[in-house]
């Protein structure tokens, strides 16, 4: 059974910065594109960054420059460095991995800016 375990968010002053990881196990197969999502309240769900098995990265346009996604194939686990956060970074961040033809949802964390 394939589970994603985030940590890493909290509570952090406008400027401060975070770094979220998010562990994959329970996967017999190699794991495909892993990236990382947030919602915000009254707001859809929405692609932060992503990352490729061979490190080809993607991101959010409001967001380059500020966050920087890297994943370790060795330990199955993806990392968001947030830098220079806002209020408008509070949101629930979520972790995504793909694995063959299915997608994999962690549980969240909940990531709060504010002074």
């Amino acid at each position: 059974q394939v589970q994603l375990v985030e940590s890493g968010g909290g509570l952090v002053q406008p400027g401060g910065s975070l770094r979220l990881s998010c562990t994959v196990s329970g996967s017999a197969f190699r794991i495909g594109d892993m990236g990382w999502y947030r919602q915000a309240p009254g707001k859809q769900r929405e692609l932060v960054s992503s990352i490729t098995w061979s490190g080809n990265k993607n991101y959010a346009d409001s967001l380059k420059g500020r966050f920087t996604i890297s994943r370790d194939n060795a330990k199955n686990t993806v990392y968001l460095q947030m830098n220079s956060l806002t209020p408008e970074d509070t949101a629930v961040y979520y972790c995504n991995a793909q694995i063959l033809i299915s997608n994999y949802w962690g549980q969240g964390t909940q990531v709060t800016v504010s002074s």
